[in-house]
């Protein structure tokens, strides 16, 4: 898939062009973590650390995540506990789960922003997702500890896994007739009522903002 061009911003807000779409990317936690953008690449954050992208026109898709116990070499080349994007620093492609996934489609349908937070992949670190413009002020959150109440069965290194990356059925998978939430679907609903937890949770997980919104992106939000 082909994006725009992306600028990544250090730079105070002043800078930027005016009609530019911000995205704040903020690390709460009280661990490193090397946060990922497709398209946007990817940056170590250190605990209380922020990274601004700004795209001038704004992505049609886009994803944004935390990637956790990572090692990388100076040509950045390595790898990931948790959210791992093929082995780079500059994430080209998706991340492994499990993660936490912010996920928005900009421009969208019907000169909308459509925002969701997702477990569809899982769960790593703690996330909101905050649009800051535009008069839209609704926030989305999966802050609840997913990793230490994990079910047994889904329990990963680093986090928790989706019941559909575990067993890979139309029950948790959905792609055929009706799709119905499950048990193990409900337990991330329970704790993350704004968040995706299966593949048709639409009505209760999609937000939406007039278009050109900028967002920020908190991990470990307080």
């Amino acid at each position: 898939m082909n994006f725009p061009t992306y600028v990544v911003v250090l730079l105070p807000l002043l800078f930027l062009h005016a009609h530019a779409i911000i995205f704040n990317i903020q690390n709460n936690c009280a661990y490193t973590v090397w946060a990922a953008a497709v398209p946007g690449g990817g940056r170590r954050l250190d605990r209380g650390q922020t990274w601004t992208i700004g795209f001038s026109n704004g992505p049609k898709l886009a994803k944004i995540w935390a990637r956790t116990n990572c090692t990388f070499d100076a040509s950045g080349r390595g790898s990931c506990l948790t959210g791992d994007c093929n082995g780079q620093l500059q994430c080209e492609s998706n991340g492994s789960p499990p993660h936490t996934l912010a996920e928005y489609g900009l421009n969208s349908f019907g000169h909308k922003d459509y925002y969701y937070l997702s477990v569809l992949e899982g769960f790593n670190v703690p996330m909101e997702f905050r649009p800051t413009t535009n008069g839209c002020t609704r926030p989305i959150r999966c802050a609840a500890d997913i990793t230490g109440q994990c079910p047994d069965e889904l329990k990963a290194p680093g986090g928790c896994n989706n019941p559909c990356t575990v067993y890979n059925t139309t029950e948790y998978c959905c792609g055929a007739g009706r799709c119905r939430p499950t048990n193990l679907s409900r337990f991330f609903k329970a704790r993350c009522r704004d968040a995706f937890t299966y593949p048709e949770d639409d009505p209760t997980s999609t937000f939406i903002c007039p278009e050109g919104t900028s967002y920020r992106v908190t991990f470990c939000p307080n």
